[in-house]
């Protein structure tokens, strides 16, 4: 924090300094051509104070430490934007690792349903279109894996640069979905003073308060100034005459400084500061409705997203069973390929969609801790350790 300076304090200089000097009579108004040539030393003490009698300082200090906690919520924002984009690219990879292997899972699963199908093929229970069918859907299952691929090579590579590392530099390390756990504790509402811990509303709080400030100021400026001045010193021709008896000088001095006329200036800059204020009202108003609006958006999705979660769990577990069941009654000809076919387009989808919204459910929960600005279980300790 600043001390104030002048605002709370005066200010006292210090200076000594030594003149070599040479002057003639005439510089004093008296005729003839004599000169004179000397040192002259010099050492004093000067202060000088202002009198805030109307706070215009005082607003101005003011001011300028909320610009100066602006910066640092806006520091703080920054630091939770970056976390989040890590938590965020984090379970995106785990996310598209898991959508990988369930991949991988569904294309053995469908390499061996076409060994199944080439058998029958070959004894005469299936048609060629049903074994084109089937290494078609087998094909077209593996081309989705190097689309998979690329995007995880680029969210690696987003992830190294959030850590300030070189992408491939590696170190960073890798995710999956099954190594993820929410937390125990998610709150079901919020109360105002926890969403008030978000840093943007702690910053257009701070810009708020500095728009005030400045209405001071523009106030205090159409009133008086005064100022107090004084000096202590002493003069000589040798410096060892300095601090002597007779070789003292000393100035007190007070000015008032009110002004007349500015043509209108110093009640334009205040209903200019008055306005500023009004401007940084409203957007501190519009700061906090989308804080409470992010905060509502997340936690309703967090919602939806158990209600699906269950929803495509239940439909995974079920495709599954159900493709197991045609695949036993494929073997012993009680059901056509058609059948086995739309088993297994139903579980591929199931399956994907099943990672999806595990992967959804984390990303939602990371986004619910920025809306409620992160951290707040350590900020008091936190601001402590600062001073705040």
């Amino acid at each position: 924090r600043a001390r104030g300076g002048t605002v709370y304090f005066p200010s006292v200089d210090g200076s000594i300094s030594a003149i070599r000097q040479k002057s003639t009579s005439a510089s004093y108004g008296q005729p003839g051509g004599g000169s004179n040539t000397f040192t002259l030393f010099n050492a004093s003490v000067n202060v000088s104070y202002t009198l805030d009698i109307f706070g215009g300082a005082r607003r101005e200090m003011e001011a300028l430490r909320a610009r100066v906690d602006y910066e640092r919520f806006r520091l703080e924002a920054s630091h939770l934007a970056l976390t989040s984009n890590i938590v965020t690219s984090a379970v995106m990879e785990a996310s598209l690792r898991s959508q990988m292997q369930a991949t991988r899972e569904i294309v053995d699963m469908l390499r061996k349903q076409l060994e199944l199908v080439s058998a029958k093929f070959e004894m005469g229970g299936a048609s060629r279109p049903d074994v084109l069918e089937q290494r078609t859907l087998l094909a077209q299952t593996e081309a989705t894996l190097p689309p998979l691929e690329k995007e995880l090579a680029k969210t690696r590579h987003q992830l190294a640069v959030y850590a300030g590392a070189f992408p491939g530099e590696g170190g960073i390390p890798e995710f999956h979905l099954e190594a993820l756990d929410l937390p125990t504790d998610l709150p079901v509402s919020v109360p105002s003073a926890l969403v008030r811990q978000r840093p943007d509303i702690r910053a257009s709080e701070e810009l708020l308060h500095a728009a005030c400030a400045q209405v001071g100021v523009a106030t205090a400026n159409l009133y008086p100034r005064i100022t107090l001045s004084g000096s202590l010193g002493s003069n000589a021709v040798k410096i060892e005459d300095l601090f002597t008896s007779g070789s003292s000088i000393w100035s007190l001095g007070a000015g008032l400084l009110q002004p007349l006329f500015r043509g209108g200036e110093l009640t334009a800059k205040r209903r200019a500061a008055i306005a500023a204020h009004d401007q940084a009202l409203a957007q501190y108003r519009e700061t906090v409705l989308n804080a409470f609006r992010d905060v509502a958006d997340t936690l309703r999705a967090l919602d939806l997203d158990a209600e699906t979660l269950r929803a495509q769990a239940d439909a995974a577990a079920s495709a599954r069973e159900t493709l197991s069941s045609v695949e036993s009654q494929y073997r012993i000809g009680s059901v056509n390929y058609i059948s086995l076919l739309i088993a297994q387009r139903q579980y591929q989808i199931a399956y994907t969609n099943l990672v999806r919204a595990r992967a959804a459910r984390f990303a939602d929960t990371a986004a619910l801790f920025q809306a409620l600005g992160g951290g707040w279980w350590n900020k008091d300790a936190g601001e402590k350790r600062s001073g705040g």
